[in-house]
């Protein structure tokens, strides 16, 4: 994608959040000063332009959902976001992060001083109020409309001043839905940085956590190289039971919302895998604890470094990577429900790596923040 990107036009963004790397590269001609030239270049030419008045952007974006096919629109809008330090209660995360991506996007904000992309915040509004000022302001044609690689287009609009959605917003709790990496580089740079304009705030966009358009896909686990032993006959604390389809599988999702119920396929075979006791945790935590680690002895440093797991969206990609003989076992997991993440993030917790998977992803560089 990034090869094409490159070819497409001298202005694509992904020359600045995303650099070819080169074997000459040294202290003064690399990745990130290239990045920061590119920025100096196109703005001093004309190509990015600051707007000339602040404002606030609705973004919408139309899909189809992968599995279901059913067609959807997610509503939300780009603004600026104050950082807060998660002790505060205002923003709250729902993973833990890695090290790496954090280097990475440091370099970037370090050179360029700017934001790219988004954090992708949602925000409670069961009535919907801020919704319906969206749904106004996208009763005109949109500013820009751009179809991405997997069928979602993008649409953006501007509300000059906004002051009734900033009134809204002002109690309103935060959640990081995607970009905790972004979210806590953000902060360490304000943190590193106290004297200059601007860097107590990052490019957010907002999402009605009520909001019909929002979806989250289940993201599958799929093993290889460990000794699976007779697994999953004798495996304790669980009803195992041999299924003839996914539908059945989907069938038991449906019927038993509350259960803790994943699917595995080994070899030519599916298993039904119910887990004893009264219920209510997450899908993926029990996954984690009492498949991956406590029955196949995979270790939460081996999770982390994706040694012998690796992670699929879309069930039957998952499926076919064990029938075709390049994994050994594949478990199947319902999506996360947007009330499970609120639940454990508002309450202090956090989630294993890859719980959520907010599809679609959001576009960088629809605005930039420039900060000073």
């Amino acid at each position: 994608m990034r090869t094409r990107y490159l070819e497409l036009s001298p202005y694509n963004l992904v020359r600045i959040i995303l650099g070819e790397r080169r074997d000459s590269d040294n202290e003064s001609d690399n990745v990130y000063t290239r990045a920061a030239a590119h920025l100096t270049e196109w703005i001093a030419s004309g190509a990015l332009a600051r707007d000339a008045e602040p404002g606030i952007y609705p973004y919408f974006q139309e899909f189809t959902v992968p599995d279901t096919g059913a067609r959807l629109v997610r509503k939300g809008f780009i603004a600026l976001g104050r950082i807060e330090e998660y002790s505060a209660n205002i923003v709250h995360r729902h993973e833990q992060t890695l090290s790496g991506p954090k280097k990475d996007r440091m370099e970037v904000l370090r050179h360029t001083h700017a934001h790219f992309g988004q954090i992708f915040m949602l925000y409670p509004d069961p009535a919907g109020e801020i919704d319906q000022l969206l749904d106004a302001a996208a009763a005109v044609p949109p500013l820009a409309e751009i179809a991405d690689e997997f069928g979602a287009t993008h649409r953006l609009w501007k509300i000059a001043g906004a002051e009734r959605i900033q009134q809204l917003m002002a109690d309103k709790k935060l959640l990081i839905a995607d970009g905790h990496h972004r979210y806590e580089t953000a902060l360490q740079f304000r943190n590193q940085n106290p004297g200059l304009p601007g860097a107590d705030r990052v490019m957010m966009t907002f999402v009605n956590m009520y909001s019909p358009g929002l979806k989250i896909l289940a993201t599958h686990r799929v093993v290889s190289g460990i000794d699976a032993g007779n697994f999953p006959h004798g495996l304790a604390g669980f009803d195992v039971d041999a299924i003839p389809s996914l539908d059945a599988l989907r069938d038991a999702w449906e019927r038993s919302p509350g259960a803790t119920v994943i699917g595995a396929a080994i070899g030519p075979d599916l298993y039904q895998l119910t887990a004893r006791g009264p219920g209510g945790e997450l899908d993926v935590k029990v996954l984690h604890e009492r498949l991956l680690s406590g029955a196949l002895g995979i270790s939460e440093d081996a999770v982390r470094d994706e040694k012998h797991i690796h992670y699929v969206r879309g069930i039957d990609a998952a499926v076919e990577e064990v029938r075709s003989g390049k994994a050994q076992i594949a478990f199947l997991l319902k999506p996360t429900s947007i009330q499970q993440v609120a639940d454990t993030s508002f309450g202090g917790g956090v989630m294993p790596q890859k719980s959520t998977d907010f599809y679609p992803k959001l576009l960088s560089g629809l605005t930039i923040y420039k900060l000073g």
